[in-house]
């Protein structure tokens, strides 16, 4: 049996690294790959960095982790994200928003092999949503633009699920379950779900 190929830790770039044969650099690929954050993958990264940054997680990304950000702490968080107006023209905003809450098997990194069951992993769930509705005022670095919704596991094991056993979250059942917050607050809130759920 060969030996596993062991990744190594990801090194952090800062953008000016140059391609190798190519008169650019990182920071010429962000702007290429990553400039609207309006469209939905982008805005889903916005949403998770702002939430690791409010929880003071450190750790970039990891793109099979099964959730999104571990704070300090070692809660599990998973970021949900949302916004009424898209990258593409709309006749009006979309008010109808929802998510699809896979159950998934934890991985890993180290030994390049599932190591648990299917399950719905993270501690907490915050729900992200950008809240303004024209291209006019659009500005996702603006955070007074987000309110976020937290929940906890037990809340989201409990909504409706669909028939791959998917829980099923609108931005209604999200509203019935915890209180719109802001930024400043998230924090706090993602702590006492987390205390609470424990």
């Amino acid at each position: 049996m060969a030996s596993p190929i062991v990744a190594p830790a990801p090194a952090p770039v800062h953008g000016g690294e140059p391609f190798i044969g190519l008169d650019a650099t990182v920071l010429d690929f962000w702007r290429f790959s990553m400039s609207d954050l309006r469209t939905n993958t982008l805005r889903g990264y916005l949403a998770e960095f702002l939430v690791a940054r409010a929880v003071g997680a450190t750790k970039p990304r990891v793109e099979w982790d099964p959730f999104d950000i571990l704070t300090p702490e070692s809660v599990r968080v998973e970021v949900k994200s949302t916004g009424f107006v898209q990258a593409w023209t709309q006749a009006k905003p979309r008010e109808s928003r929802s998510w699809v809450i896979s159950q998934v098997a934890p991985y890993s990194a180290e030994t390049g092999q599932v190591c648990g069951e299917r399950d719905f992993q993270a501690d907490v769930y915050v729900f992200a949503v950008h809240t303004v509705r024209s291209h006019q005022e659009y500005n996702a670095l603006d955070l007074e633009q987000w309110i976020f919704y937290v929940l906890s596991r037990a809340q989201v094991v409990a909504l409706p699920r669909d028939s791959r056993d998917r829980a099923c979250a609108t931005l209604l059942r999200v509203r019935e379950a915890a209180e719109a917050i802001a930024y400043a607050e998230l924090a706090a809130a993602v702590s006492k779900v987390a205390a609470g759920s424990a």
